[in-house]
């Protein structure tokens, strides 16, 4: 898998927990636990790929 082709696959899991984040901040009780466990692993990959930059 090239660079390229790594950052655009983290870029795309980074929009689906944004997503997901979305939709379930959106429900009338939403669980706070898996709220936190979701933007935990948005901001890991958002890491991922400002490293993958920095690196190239």
């Amino acid at each position: 898998m090239s660079l390229a082709d790594r950052i655009e696959s983290l870029k795309a899991k980074h929009a689906a927990l944004e997503d997901a984040i979305r939709r379930e901040g959106k429900r009338p009780y939403p669980n706070e636990t898996l709220l936190a466990d979701l933007k935990r692993k948005k901001l890991k990959i958002k890491d991922e790929i400002t490293q993958s930059s920095m690196t190239h």
